[in-house]
């Protein structure tokens, strides 16, 4: 967007971060999930994940975590429980990483996304001023 509007600055450039490599084939569920739901849920999301390479090595623990968490949440709720304010806003912050909710998906670039398409905003130059 600061390109666009001409208000991008070579003193102030916005870090990429690291670029880590997608994994190519779906992991298996880690052996401590704690529950079928768990194993379930990481079967379903890292088989997404890795179609849209967004699942790297480094991000296979977090993706775990999401999964346990949403199992308890399923223990929970057919327990006829509710789980905590707390757990739910973890469970979202975690999917929201991944790229799991409508507003995030924007956020979240597949690896090496960035650096095959270039800018394709860059064939405008710099607005008038």
């Amino acid at each position: 967007m600061k390109v666009i509007s001409g208000t991008v600055r070579a003193d102030r450039p916005e870090p990429d971060g690291p670029r880590l490599p997608a994994i190519e084939d779906v992991p298996p569920a880690p052996d401590w999930l704690p529950n079928a739901h768990a194993v379930n849920e990481w079967n379903r999301l890292a088989r997404i994940l890795t179609a849209h390479r967004l699942l790297t090595e480094a991000g296979t623990g977090s993706l775990a975590v999401l999964c346990a968490l949403y199992g308890k949440i399923q223990q929970l709720f057919a327990a006829g429980e509710s789980p905590t304010a707390n757990m739910i806003g973890q469970y979202r912050a975690l999917a929201n990483d991944f790229g799991l909710t409508p507003i995030a998906q924007g956020k979240v670039r597949p690896a090496a996304e960035a650096d095959a398409k270039g800018n394709r905003f860059a064939k405008f130059g710099k607005r008038p001023a």
